[in-house]
């Protein structure tokens, strides 16, 4: 995108939000960068230049605007919807691998060299891993001292920067403002004070979103302990590298509202790349929409409620667990069999507002459970049991980096998989935008109900002309359901 200069012109000139962290502005007369969207007047074309990336503007010596913020922009779409070498590569530095791996790190999970990866995410993005990662830090910086009382020296290392020199030169060259002239700007009454070991954050997302499939779906299929909808929020538990965490989300018409409590603040990046992943708010609603009014069977569905979402997850070993858990069972049934497993084997954490007690266990505790201690069918206890083995052992690895293709034939090879639950997990724990159900009950009816094919076979063929969102569509034919996953909670 930013290599057609005519067309991103016309974006900047339009203020369209749409192209909101999928390509950055850079003056060359202020040296500063926005967003498409900034709704400063528009510079003259001769004096723009546009970049791939904020760390690619950095690179070049350009600074955030305060107005628009861009370092706060969407994630561009189209990390999610590649599945090549270099979107993988993305996809981790954004859950924070290169902070706590290095780029050997990063290396070795994609199985390249370190100076494979340099030279292939320069020519996409105009920075490599190492500035790609300094520019995140810059914004875990940035909410940490605009959200919380953190001592600055403190903050410094939480970010994940060497030093508090390092610190103090990226935040003033990115920002244009020292670290502490960052929260005496927060700290103004009208932003009022920030609660002690809360961060609170706005997550962006491009515009429609439609929350209630969305919202509905992780609130009817909660697992007590871990999960709840409360006050009008989704609430979880979070498993990370550094510690563990609780998560309140909350729908609101231009942002999620997101309240992390942390045991220790270095996972904020990891958290907050977890917590976009789970409510797909990178995705570009207009174009996936734009594809499925093509099918005129499709298109009053999609106008009835646009933007609507696919539920990912925070943990695609927890997701996988849970989707052998839910094979042909009801979703109370599922909730059942999760809320034993994690009432056994979960690991206790202190929730201060109360309702959350444990977080979801993990495949190495699962692994040496007794499985005659699984109110499952015989069958369903070695499906579950071969699965966890295999992700404890490493043999099956289930993330950002992983090849979708390969790892669909792996799944499908474990006893009692089958295209359905291999589906399910590519579409909610691998974020396959392009992940489809042919064979799934609701989506037949659905599809039947609307005068589409009712068959797999025939499904699937009517479905290729979705591609690549067949996961939308999914979501879109659920809709028509009456089932409470299709509903934003009271």
């Amino acid at each position: 995108m930013h290599t057609d200069t005519e067309r991103c012109v016309r974006a900047v000139q339009s203020k369209d939000a749409r192209f909101d962290g999928v390509f950055f502005t850079a003056v060359r007369t202020t040296r500063i960068y926005c967003r498409p969207s900034c709704p400063v007047v528009p510079p003259k074309p001769e004096n723009m230049e546009f970049h791939a990336s904020a760390a690619s503007c950095q690179r070049a010596g350009f600074r955030a605007c305060k107005r628009c913020r861009p370092d706060t922009s969407p994630g561009s779409p189209e990390w999610n919807v590649r599945a090549d070498a270099v979107a993988r590569a993305v996809r981790l530095i954004q859950d924070g691998v290169v902070d706590r791996e290095g780029v050997p790190g990063l290396a070795r999970r994609l199985g390249w060299s370190t100076r494979q990866i340099e030279r292939q995410l320069l020519a996409e993005l105009g920075a490599g891993p190492l500035a790609l990662a300094r520019a995140q830090r810059a914004q875990t910086a940035r909410v940490l001292i605009e959200t919380t009382p953190m001592p600055l020296g403190q903050i410094a290392f939480a970010a994940g920067f060497a030093s508090i020199r390092t610190f103090n030169d990226t935040v003033r060259e990115v920002f244009a403002l020292t670290p502490g002239e960052l929260r005496a700007r927060a700290s103004r009454p009208a932003a009022g004070a920030p609660t002690p070991g809360v961060i609170s954050l706005r997550l962006p997302f491009r515009a429609p979103l439609e929350p209630s499939n969305l919202f509905g779906h992780l609130a009817a299929t909660a697992v007590p302990g871990v999960e709840e909808w409360r006050d009008g929020a989704y609430r979880r538990t979070l498993d990370l590298p550094y510690g563990h965490g609780i998560v309140a989300l909350a729908p609101r018409a231009d942002h999620i509202a997101c309240r992390l409590s942390l045991t220790d603040p270095r996972d904020l990046t990891h958290a907050i790349s977890r917590c976009r992943r789970l409510l797909d708010l990178d995705a570009d609603p207009v174009a996936v929409d734009e594809r499925l009014r093509t099918d005129p069977l499709l298109a009053p569905i999609v106008d009835a409620a646009p933007g609507r979402r696919v539920p990912g997850t925070v943990d695609p070993a927890e997701f996988a667990v849970r989707a052998v858990l839910g094979q042909q069972v009801s979703t109370a049934a599922a909730r059942t069999h999760a809320a034993r497993l994690v009432t056994a084997h979960g690991t206790p954490v202190d929730d201060p507002e109360g309702g959350l007690t444990h977080l979801f266990p993990g495949p190495e505790a699962l692994a040496a459970l007794d499985p005659e201690t699984l109110a499952l069918p015989r069958s369903r206890r070695t499906t579950l049991l071969t699965l966890v083995r295999a992700l404890a052992d490493g043999s099956l690895t289930l993330g950002p980096a992983d090849d979708r293709e390969q790892t669909r034939a792996q799944l499908l090879a474990l006893p009692g998989f089958g295209p359905w639950t291999t589906e399910i997990i590519a579409m909610r724990a691998l974020g396959d935008p392009d992940a489809f159900l042919p064979g799934d009950l609701g989506v037949r009816r659905a599809a039947e109900g609307l005068g589409l094919p009712g068959t797999p076979a025939a499904l699937t063929a009517r479905a290729a002309h979705w591609r690549p969102w067949r996961a939308y569509a999914v979501q879109y034919l659920w809709a028509t359901d009456d089932h409470p996953i299709n509903h934003l909670p009271a």
